[in-house]
């Protein structure tokens, strides 16, 4: 089992990880910004400072970078000249927190959201105990380039990482409370038909999600400490072990077998903002990312 080394250290909350243009990118929840570190020093920049927490992120085909705006349930651009605008309003779509994002080489952008409030049901009930409950669901919300909206997928749990293979024609999205991973085939328009179940887990509740060059998908699992590469149909062939929980990840460095693994004590926004204990984490894997 592969153990990590700490890379950048002392954020609230980091989620969104991304490589692009040789840099490493991510969210850092509560202190509302989008950072962006160098790859051999791992010094670090401010992207850009947002008035809510950021989370996913991407690029149109034009280089601008969107970043999804949780709480106001809205993505935002960053135009060339460093101003963040408006490029879509998820309110009519989402039905919680606006999460994790995934942009198409032809700048479609796909959006989930928590579908309700989770996460206060789990502590309430227990973890083990939503299985057999019947929970809110969330819609996926698809951004064309302009910014026009529509519903592509329905009846999500927690709806969360997701990755694209076969060329761009099959999506898979982790659903967090599902313990699943469920792919879908993309049709021309960005709607997503199909739904099948790619893998489906016990006791791991897949939240961020990343692809390598095999199909094969690395999974962050919130509740512990650990990041596994699983299979189609289910079957884990790796681990990685984290020095605290892990909420998602993204294969990257120069030769593409950087795992960035974004950990944390918590994600209670009071305690994530005076411990500032988040890190991203590296280790080497075998299998490369898969190039898009």
């Amino acid at each position: 089992m592969n153990e990590t080394t700490d890379f950048v250290t002392g954020l609230t909350f980091s989620e969104g990880p991304r490589f692009y243009n040789g840099y490493f990118w991510f969210s850092d929840f509560f202190s509302k910004r989008v950072l962006k570190a160098d790859i051999d020093s791992g010094e670090v920049e401010t992207v850009c400072q947002l008035d809510d927490q950021p989370s996913g992120l991407g690029w149109l085909p034009d280089g601008r970078l969107l970043v999804v705006s949780m709480l106001n349930r809205k993505v935002y651009c960053l135009e060339n000249n460093g101003e963040l605008t408006e490029h879509a309003d998820l309110n009519p779509i989402a039905t919680y927190h606006c999460n994790d994002m995934l942009v198409d080489k032809a700048g479609m952008a796909y959006v989930g959201n928590f579908g309700g409030n989770l996460s206060a049901m789990a502590k309430k009930y227990g973890r083990e105990a939503l299985k057999n409950m019947e929970l809110p669901t969330a819609a996926i919300a698809c951004i064309g380039p302009n910014g026009d909206i529509k519903v592509v997928a329905e009846n999500m749990l927690f709806p969360n990482g997701t990755v694209l293979t076969d060329n761009g024609k099959t999506m898979i999205i982790a659903e967090t409370y599902g313990n699943c991973l469920t792919a879908f085939d993309v049709e021309e328009n960005g709607i997503l038909v199909n739904r099948r179940v790619w893998a489906q887990f016990e006791n791991i509740y897949p939240d961020g999600i990343c692809i390598d060059s095999e199909g094969a998908i690395w999974v962050s699992n919130p509740i512990e400490s650990m990041v596994y590469r699983v299979i189609e149909g289910g079957e884990i062939t790796d681990k990685v072990q984290t020095s605290q929980n892990c909420y998602a990840v993204a294969l990257g460095g120069k030769e593409g077998r950087t795992l960035y693994c974004c950990t944390a004590q918590t994600s209670d926004p009071v305690n994530s903002f005076q411990l500032k204990s988040g890190k991203i984490e590296i280790v080497e894997v075998e299998v490369p990312a898969k190039l898009v």
